[in-house]
């Protein structure tokens, strides 16, 4: 196959994945690259998805499978693209691959490895809510299922110590300590920037209390508490690991003044928390406390009004930078003008902050080594002057999902495949 019919897919969450699969039953060569060691993006954080509350992971891992499992596709995980030269048609890429000092092939995924590891660490993929080993894997059903290693922590590899434990539990011979980062280069016709978004640090909004009172959760650790693959295991617990809450407020639009922008799912993912909640626990007081809704897609008015009449008590805000969180005789203290602009409170156990989606990490650099502008607020733009358009500013590449901004699943599958649909237009012309 000519090379210049080949594609590079920057990013493995939904819209990276939809796009791998479509190119390859379309006949093309796909490389897709992810700078984690999994594959599946942030929806496999989820425990269910809305509207219908369908099981993520559930949704997800056969298609996860059926990538790993495809001829066309070869997915380099722990990767990053350093460099991208030449035009639409024919790029040539420059990726990094770390070594992560287990066989890919080798490796059955048995897990005996971990308990032997003498270092302990926080697991940022869990939110910081659980420690990991120098070797891991960073969930329970991650995929692939092989564990890394974090060279600049592992006592072998920095020289701290001379330590073979894992080497020494693994009965298939699956670790290779002398694995060295390779530089991997690539020939391809074109490009789509799926890499997907992060969520605002909110530990800079002082008047929220997050990372002071350890009741103040964010949206991304409070899916992992009630994901049967987190670190609780889906026992919704507070931090000391025992209490368990008997009334939780949600904060709408976390950030909002800081992003200047919507994040469209925000919403919907606060009122499946409060479904959740009151699935899990029935007693329990809930609150929405909200200024703005933002409901965009015809099935989630339904999902939001049965929320609103059977799990939540939904209280306007008049001015989201007046809102005070603070603790008080072991409870937190939430603070806020009502809507007659009156001071108001509630008293509850838990708080979670609904903070907004940004740019992922990382997304400035890899705009830079692509020639590509990004919009006012730091995410990929794509061509300003066409509604709807999924191509960027540099011709041959294209962009799709939450790297163009935010959006839900459905959307980030729609705008994938319309990516697809010009890359074929590209390649076939």
């Amino acid at each position: 196959m000519d090379q210049s019919d080949n594609v590079l897919i920057i990013g493995s969450g939904v819209a990276g994945m939809e796009a791998s699969l479509m190119l390859s039953k379309a006949g093309k060569k796909v490389t897709l690259v992810e700078k984690l060691s999994l594959i599946g993006g942030k929806t496999i954080k989820n425990e269910e998805t809305y509207p219908n509350m369908d099981c993520s992971t559930c949704l997800v891992a056969p298609i996860q499978q059926e990538i790993l499992q495809d001829g066309n596709i070869n997915v380099l995980t722990s990767s990053l693209v350093e460099e991208v030269k030449g035009d639409a048609g024919d790029f040539t890429v420059t990726i990094n691959k770390k070594a992560g000092y287990v066989d890919l092939v080798a490796c059955l995924g048995c897990g005996m490895c971990y308990p032997v590891c003498p270092v302990e660490l926080i697991n940022e993929w869990e939110e910081n809510l659980t420690n990991k080993k120098a070797i891991y894997v960073p969930c329970a059903g991650a995929l692939p299922n092989v564990p890394v290693i974090n060279a600049e922590k592992c006592l072998q590899l920095n020289g701290t110590e001379t330590c073979n434990k894992c080497v020494e539990a693994c009965m298939f011979g699956a670790i290779n300590m002398i694995e060295k980062d390779e530089k991997v280069e690539v020939n391809v016709g074109a490009i789509l920037v799926a890499t997907g978004y992060d969520m605002l640090d909110v530990s800079t909004i002082n008047n929220l209390g997050y990372g002071k009172y350890p009741g103040v959760y964010t949206a991304m650790e409070f899916e992992r508490l009630f994901a049967a693959n987190g670190p609780t295991e889906g026992e919704l617990v507070m931090r000391d690991g025992e209490k368990v809450p008997s009334s939780v407020a949600i904060v709408h639009c976390v950030g909002r003044a800081q992003t200047h922008y919507c994040s469209n799912v925000c919403c919907m993912a606060s009122s499946k928390h409060a479904h959740f909640l009151h699935h899990k626990l029935p007693e329990a007081k809930i609150y929405n406390i909200y200024s703005d809704i933002c409901l965009p897609d015809k099935t989630y008015q339904k999902f939001h009004e049965d929320v609103k009449a059977h799990s939540s008590k939904f209280i306007y805000q008049a001015d989201r930078d007046k809102m005070k969180i603070s603790e008080e005789k072991g409870n937190l203290k939430v603070e806020y003008l009502d809507n007659n602009n009156k001071d108001a409170f509630i008293q509850v156990d838990m708080v979670i902050l609904a903070n907004a989606l940004v740019p992922a990490i990382g997304s400035d650099d890899l705009g830079k080594a692509m020639g590509l502008n990004h919009d006012k607020f730091g995410f990929i733009e794509a061509q300003p002057f066409r509604i709807g358009s999924v191509a960027t500013s540099k011709s041959g590449i294209f962009v799709a999902g939450c790297a163009e901004g935010p959006k839900d699943i459905q959307n980030s599958v729609i705008q994938s495949e319309a990516a697809v649909a010009q890359i074929m237009s590209l390649l076939n012309t």
